[in-house]
């Protein structure tokens, strides 16, 4: 699987690192696995922070791929070059997928691959992208979307979980957090969940974090939401709202993913039959477990099964 990650403008090191250590590090411990380039369209090399600099190889046209990656794109260049613009247009007429981080967002916007598409950057840039591309569905206080085709993430760290997502849709959710933990992060944060944390949870053993911890290595068909509350020490208002505001969800649909991630993960690693796996996912029964494959992931456990299933 072939990726190409594009230099435009500027060098922005961190988004860069990101894009390297999540597409282009070796890992015989998986095969198949990506072959990444580093090129660009405008220049050989670029200057960095600190007097770094970097190398690149230089090309007129960007060859096929399978997934082209833009770490960044300066929010000052308003009118970008028409050449890029017609060879991400080419990239995606093709076939291919893109994704951004950060404030590459303003390149796939001016490029219209974001026309009816969710749309998301960095908070502080927010109001200029909203300002610049007003008829664009922007989401505010989301990590990133990434619909399979095209995907965004907000700054920083936020690359990072787009990368994970990438990567468990590629080659599957034990391959996913293998690469996570060589990280030293959690497994998967999904795109819905607030940028910004105004005060950080306390880990402690009355801390909701925990009781999230234990509601993830509890799950079952009996287990509620006012059971989770109940074990933050919380009002279950007080915990539905804090859910709301952290997660971007409600508590419901915060313990359904949590369900549906388990299930993915017994599909891919066992041969449980689909009414097993439902019953230690959390769901009542196959039919609950199907229903809510349908409704948030649009297959059937099987389909998934045989998409992300590797021998």
């Amino acid at each position: 699987m072939r990726v190409i990650i594009l230099l435009t403008e500027q060098l922005s090191l961190f988004e860069l690192g990101c894009a390297v250590e999540l597409f282009a590090m070796p890992r015989p411990e998986f095969q198949p696995w990506y072959s990444t380039q580093i090129l660009s369209l405008s220049a050989g090399s670029y200057n960095g922070l600190a007097g770094s600099s970097l190398q690149c190889e230089q090309v007129d046209t960007l060859p096929p791929a399978d997934l082209l990656l833009i770490p960044s794109f300066p929010v000052s260049v308003t009118e970008p070059d028409p050449g890029l613009i017609a060879e991400l247009q080419r990239h995606y007429q093709q076939g291919g997928r893109i994704i951004s981080f950060c404030s590459g967002s303003f390149l796939l916007a001016a490029a219209g691959l974001l026309d009816n598409r969710i749309a998301t950057t960095h908070w502080r840039y927010a109001g200029q992208f909203k300002q610049r591309y007003p008829k664009l569905e922007y989401k505010d206080n989301i990590l990133y979307h990434y619909d399979g085709v095209i995907g965004c993430s907000a700054g920083s760290a936020a690359a990072i979980d787009l990368g994970i997502e990438v990567i468990r849709r590629d080659f599957g959710y034990h391959c996913a957090n293998s690469v996570a933990r060589r990280l030293v992060l959690p497994a998967h944060r999904s795109g819905g969940q607030a940028q910004f944390v105004e005060k950080p949870v306390t880990l402690t053993k009355s801390g909701i974090s925990q009781a999230l911890d234990w509601a993830t290595s509890n799950l079952s068909a009996q287990l509620s939401i006012d059971d989770i509350a109940k074990k933050a020490n919380m009002s279950r208002h007080t915990f539905d709202r804090h859910i709301n505001k952290h997660y971007n969800m409600t508590a419901l649909q915060w313990l359904t993913e949590r369900k549906l991630d388990s299930a993915k993960s017994l599909l891919e690693a066992s041969e449980l039959s689909i009414d097993e796996i439902a019953v230690k996912a959390g769901f009542d029964n196959a039919v609950t477990l199907r229903h809510n494959f349908r409704k948030y992931l649009s297959v059937s456990p099987m389909q998934y099964k045989r998409t992300f299933l590797r021998g």
